[in-house]
């Protein structure tokens, strides 16, 4: 009897809604959960995403789209396309609908100054009204409604990952970049650290050449007083500050550590420190200068 293998659906998530209740954190929020994203999506193009993701085994399998009344001919094609993509075997449809209450959407209006797109010229409020009137059958329609009224953007982005991340997925990440002060701090740095104080193997000719990543390097690094001290106290503070980040609902932390050529004793710290968050958080480490050459005696 020959077996036939089940494909997995593709996840498609519509986020639609009121708008200003909160589209764009929520696009931000699936980008970092590793969704495919796209803004403002015409209904019509809809159907070509459904076509790429049933053919497709990479990054469209998972899709978030946002589509709301920016597009003046949303709403009756948008309910057509969602009917054909319930029939879509290949295709896992879900649809979250975000919303907040009148004085809030008002509120928000008035703070960015911004005109609603169904009322350029008059007050919001009767925008609102009439973007709700249209909008009640998509509502229905909604697997999950977010009432926003109340959330934080933090609270937002806390709520979709509770519900849309993977369960194997850890949404928060440790970036840890080595790099080398003669040739600049990493622009996207959230945290620097210099680490010139500690002794340089630059100076060892046997070691010269190699870098943080070989052992003998790492070993003289690690060998000296100023080290052991250096790296129980880093250690205790990063394990302050980064769950802060965190819980401030950042997606990334990146902690950039620099030594003169960033070839020796940053590596090996950044290594260091890979291995003490490795088991708790999602964490990668790179080496920006570790290919380049000395130009000169004074690393």
């Amino acid at each position: 009897m020959k077996m036939v293998k089940q494909v997995e659906k593709g996840q498609l998530v519509i986020i639609t809604g009121m708008s200003g209740a909160g589209k764009t954190v929520a696009i931000q929020s699936f980008e970092d959960l590793g969704y495919f994203c796209v803004d403002n999506l015409p209904p019509t193009l809809l159907p070509k995403f459904l076509d790429i993701m049933e053919t497709s085994t990479s990054i469209y399998n998972k899709v978030a789209v946002v589509m709301d009344l920016r597009g003046r001919d949303f709403f009756e094609q948008l309910l057509n396309v969602i009917e054909d993509l319930k029939a879509s075997e290949r295709v896992a449809l879900q649809i979250l609908f975000l919303d907040a209450d009148d004085e809030a959407l008002v509120k928000r209006y008035k703070e960015t100054r911004r005109a609603h797109p169904l009322a350029p010229n008059d007050l919001p409020m009767k925008g609102i009204m009439q973007e709700r009137k249209l909008l009640s059958h998509l509502k229905n329609m909604a697997k999950y409604v977010f009432t926003t009224t109340q959330l934080k953007p933090k609270e937002l982005r806390e709520k979709i990952s509770l519900q849309f991340a993977t369960g194997d997925q850890q949404r928060f990440q440790v970036l840890i970049i080595s790099f080398g002060y003669k040739h600049g701090i990493p622009i996207d740095s959230d945290l620097v650290f210099d680490v010139r104080f500690l002794p340089n193997p630059f100076y060892d000719e046997e070691l010269r050449s190699q870098t943080g990543l070989d052992e003998p390097v790492s070993t003289y690094v690690k060998k000296w007083s100023e080290y052991d001290q250096f790296i129980d106290k880093f250690v205790s503070l990063l394990d302050f500050i980064v769950p802060q980040y965190q819980n401030e609902g950042k997606a990334q932390l990146v902690i950039a550590i620099g030594c003169t050529g960033g070839q020796h004793r940053s590596v090996t710290i950044a290594e260091e420190l890979q291995k003490h968050f490795t088991p708790n958080y999602t964490c990668h480490v790179s080496h920006r200068d570790i290919q380049k050459k000395k130009l000169s005696l004074h690393e």
